[in-house]
């Protein structure tokens, strides 16, 4: 089975991408609520973020992202900080939930492969990509924050021409091309490259 990577700038439309990947029967990670699923489950990794950030970051056992939003993305080290410990436990449950898997491919969705340093892991990166305007019409519409709030976000992503140029392969969602003909052109190579694959092992 290949491990292929589904990424993007913010506003990229990588759920959308992966929605349509499922509708194919292709099992999807989202290492994005995965990790908040984690930051709730994981005992080790719900104190260790209580030690680095304070009680706030909890209120009646639920995670207050709104807090921990604030204060990330405000400072550029307790972002990293906050990634360096939520990461590793992230990456090993996707390690064990793509050991499940028995289908040609899978796909684990996550914005920050090349910044993790996780893209070495997977097979195939899968790159989706729109204009920067639209973009950020989309975030500032999903989260409802200012366009200010939007770029200061991305400061914090590879920037997405040099990110694109690290994909095996690229879907443009720009609203101009269809998305569905795309993702079917890539679902059907990567059978081909899993059936190659096989039959060389």
């Amino acid at each position: 089975m290949l491990k292929v990577g589904l990424t993007g700038g913010i506003g990229a439309g990588k759920s959308v991408v992966a929605r349509i990947f499922q509708v194919l029967h292709i099992p999807v990670y989202d290492a994005d609520a995965s990790a908040k699923k984690l930051m709730l489950t994981d005992e080790s990794l719900k104190q260790t973020i209580i030690d680095h950030f304070g009680d706030e970051s909890y209120i009646d056992g639920q995670l207050n992202r709104q807090y921990l939003s604030a204060t990330v993305f405000a400072d550029k080290s307790k972002l990293a900080l906050l990634n360096q410990l939520v990461h590793p436990v992230t990456r090993a449950d996707a390690q064990k939930w793509f050991a499940a898997q028995d289908t040609p491919y899978a796909i684990k969705e996550a914005a920050l492969f090349f910044e993790s340093g996780t893209a070495e892991e997977l097979d195939y990166m899968i790159g989706v990509t729109a204009p920067l305007a639209l973009r950020i019409k989309r975030v500032m519409k999903r989260d409802q924050i200012s366009e200010a709030n939007v770029k200061e976000r991305m400061k914090h992503q590879l920037e997405d021409s040099l990110k694109m140029k690290l994909c095996d392969f690229i879907i443009y969602n720009n609203e101009q091309e269809m998305i569905i003909p795309q993702v079917l052109n890539i679902h059907h190579q990567l059978i081909e490259l899993n059936k190659k694959e096989r039959s060389t092992s």
